[in-house]
């Protein structure tokens, strides 16, 4: 059994320990990435378009997007017609 699994992160193929974390894995990928993930400025989608959890543990074959993380100010926005 191999230590390492390989995921895709924006189309790019990533070898990630098999123990790695989404968030690990989009650090492996790019590390400022990753930071604006923290920071709350964008979201890790899986290859549904859901939200993925940023502790979730990856597993081969996976496939991540980054995608601009909404405010909650957006969100009102959208939800709220004067």
């Amino acid at each position: 059994m191999s230590d390492a699994v390989r995921i895709y992160v924006n189309a790019q193929p990533v070898d990630v320990p098999a123990a790695a974390t989404v968030l690990d894995a989009v650090a492996l990928w790019n590390s400022e990435e990753a930071e604006l993930v923290r920071s709350g400025h964008k979201q890790i989608n899986d290859s549904r378009g859901l939200a993925a959890a940023p502790a979730a543990p990856v597993h081969n074959g996976a496939i991540f997007r980054l995608v601009r993380a909404r405010s909650s100010a957006d969100e009102q926005s959208d939800t709220h017609f004067e």
